[in-house]
């Protein structure tokens, strides 16, 4: 699918890219380490704003446990013309509100990569399935908190 060239906010030197986190990726480091790792979501925001600007982009992270929340904001990255990282937690399994809000981003002309810490393939059955992979235009998964900076690189 072709998507348009990476945007650059108003006031804003380099193209951003908006990296979104859902629920309870703001408990990594201390929930259930040995599936997730021990960095926590700052260490993944650190780490994804050092990328980016290497890349020559700027990152706007955000994270939420409100599905509304998160819709919003996929939302304004539509508006405002930014491509998405999104590791939509849980959503991942059921939630066609954010799957169609995912789609808003990609039959925009914008990219959207979703990812995950973890494998969710090598995991519990009920994980196997993504309702937002068929509306994104990429896949990254477990690589741990590489998989958010292998989804940058993706982009670029």
């Amino acid at each position: 699918m072709p998507t348009r060239p990476l945007t650059r906010l108003p006031g804003m030197t380099a193209p951003t890219v908006f990296v979104l986190s859902g629920p309870n990726l703001n408990r990594l480091g201390t929930r259930e380490p040995e599936v997730y790792g021990s960095d926590t979501l700052d260490d993944v925001h650190a780490a994804v704003q050092r990328e980016a600007r290497d890349l020559g982009l700027v990152a706007d992270c955000r994270q939420t446990n409100h599905e509304g929340e998160l819709i919003d904001w996929l939302h304004e990255a539509v508006d405002v013309g930014a491509d998405v990282v999104l590791n939509p937690g849980a959503f991942t399994h059921y939630s066609y509100a954010v799957r169609d809000a995912c789609a808003i981003v990609t039959t925009s002309g914008r990219s959207l990569v979703e990812v995950h810490l973890s494998n969710p393939a090598a995991r519990e059955e009920f994980r196997h399935t993504s309702v937002v992979a068929g509306v994104a235009t990429g896949t990254v998964a477990g690589f741990g908190l590489q998989s958010y900076l292998l989804a940058l690189r993706a982009l670029v």
